[in-house]
Formats: C-alpha cells, structure tokens, sequence
C-alpha cells in the first residue's frame, strides 16, 4: 500500500519546518554578533560590531572570530555583505560591511522570545549571581 499524496506532503511540510528551526538556532557568539548588527544597523562592519560586543559585554573577542562568525552567519543566510568603496583614510582598501537578512530578524525573536520564557519570574534570583 503506497501512502496518499497528503500524508506524503504533511511528511515532507514537517521536515522542513524542522530544518528550518535547527538552522535558526544560535550559538553565544552569533546571537551577540547579530544583537550587535541590529543595534549598529545595516551596513555596519566587523571592527564596529566587536567594538560594540566589547563595550556592551566586557568580553575581548578577537576581530577573527567575528568574522568567522559572520561568515557562518552569511552561509546559513542571516546576514548578507557587500563590499565598499573605497576611503582615503583606508590607503584605498575597501571595507566589507553586512545587513541582517530575513533569517536573522526570525532567528533573534526566536531567540529573544525563548530567553524571555525561561527567565520569566527569575529576574530577582539572577541578580544575585
């Protein structure tokens, strides 16, 4: 017996919302990054993104690992870069800066409202921390 076109669709309807949630899910330091790119705003750069993290977290993270997150950030489509002109002040070299992408304004609420509900009534408790 061959299952019906309906339960075949309900199947295949699943398995992408489930890729979907396990691709939106964030690590610390890209849920930082795109806090970051959203409070800077779209076209910012790397150097003002971890200048940002710094000041805001007291955590020195190397310029690398911002891009490398970004990078993993742009393959899994939650931001998007283009490259600058570009400046004098630069000798000429042009910067690469990024946009937050749909992906990413999905994952950050996913992410913000799931912090929201687990912290619910514990905001005494964790200041005492």
């Amino acid at each position: 017996m061959q299952p019906s076109y309906e339960i075949l669709r309900y199947i295949l309807n699943k398995v992408k919302h489930i890729d979907d949630y396990y691709a939106a899910v964030l690590g610390e330091l890209e849920l930082l990054v795109l806090l970051a790119l959203l409070r800077l705003g779209n076209g910012t750069y790397g150097a003002e993104i971890r200048r940002e993290i710094a000041e805001r977290t007291t955590r020195d993270v190397p310029v690398s690992s911002i891009y490398v997150t970004l990078d993993r950030l742009e393959r899994k489509r939650m931001v998007v870069s283009y490259v600058g002109n570009p400046t004098p002040e630069r000798g000429g070299r042009r910067r690469t800066h990024f946009l937050l992408d749909t992906a990413g304004q999905k994952a950050l609420g996913r992410a913000y409202r799931t912090l929201r509900a687990m912290t619910d009534t514990l905001e005494g408790r964790l200041e005492n921390f």
